[in-house]
C-alpha cells in the first residue's frame, strides 16, 4: 500500500519556528500522540506556548525529561 499523500504545512512551531502539519483535526491520530510528556512538563509548555509544537520539538523535550 502506498504512503498517504503528504499533508500541507499548515502550522508554525512556536518553539523553533519550523513549518509543520498539525494533525489535530485529521481522521487519524496526530503524530504528537506518539510522544509522552509528564503532566508537569505538559502544563509548563501550555503556559509558555500558544498552539501546537512540531513533532521534532516534542521529541526533543520528551528526551530531555
Amino acid at each position: 500500500m502506498p504512503d498517504p499523500a503528504p499533508q500541507p504545512l499548515d502550522a508554525t512551531c512556536p518553539r523553533c519556528g519550523a513549518a509543520f502539519h498539525c494533525g489535530m483535526h485529521d481522521d487519524r491520530p496526530c503524530a504528537c500522540t506518539t510522544v509522552t510528556l509528564g503532566a508537569e512538563r505538559l502544563a509548563a509548555l501550555q503556559r509558555e506556548f500558544d498552539g501546537c509544537l512540531c513533532i521534532a520539538c516534542l521529541r526533543a523535550l520528551a528526551k530531555s525529561s
